[in-house]
């Protein structure tokens, strides 16, 4: 039988940074739709039917690629939501030459520019959300963030069944 989920294609943090946003999607997502850990995603439904040359170019982005320098710089008010700005021109770069090889395959919403982010509140009142982005700001300050890799998974409507992942090896 053929694939037919969505695969998803994010970059994977740190163990550190993994554990301190999955604490905070925990203290502040909605429980009834928290069912994914904390992530960047950098393509939200590519075509399932492209696999092998997906996983052919992401192994080789992650191998071609040291691990990349990354930053949170804000915290980010989504309207019904709260989340961290990542900056990191080398993840863009990786998805700029992914998403040239993927071209006439790329939804609509991952043709448009990405805004990187670790999304740590959503789906809630706005009012909610500004006095967690109150809260979030208060005391925010730049600083790094753990990028280790990329991840491939498929979409099937609730939680995210994992394919496979790379840990950056490159030095380019």
């Amino acid at each position: 039988m053929q694939e037919t989920a969505p695969i998803i294609v994010t970059a994977t943090m740190g163990k550190a940074d993994q554990a301190w946003t999955n604490v905070l999607r925990t203290q502040h997502f909605p429980p009834e739709r928290n069912y994914l850990h904390a992530h960047i995603t950098l393509f939200h439904h590519l075509p399932p039917g492209h696999w092998p040359e997906i996983k052919a170019r992401l192994a080789g982005l992650a191998h071609e690629f040291p691990q990349p320098e990354a930053w949170l710089r804000d915290v980010m008010f989504l309207g019904r939501g709260v989340a961290y700005r990542v900056e990191c021109p080398d993840l863009l770069t990786m998805r700029e030459e992914l998403a040239a090889d993927l071209h006439g395959l790329l939804t609509p919403q991952d043709q448009a520019k990405p805004r990187l982010h670790i999304t740590v509140q959503n789906k809630v009142e706005p009012a909610v959300a500004k006095e967690l982005f109150a809260e979030l700001s208060t005391d925010f300050a730049p600083r790094p963030l753990e990028i280790s890799g990329l991840a491939a998974h498929f979409y099937r409507g609730g939680p995210w069944e994992p394919i496979q992942s790379w840990k950056f090896s490159g030095r380019r």
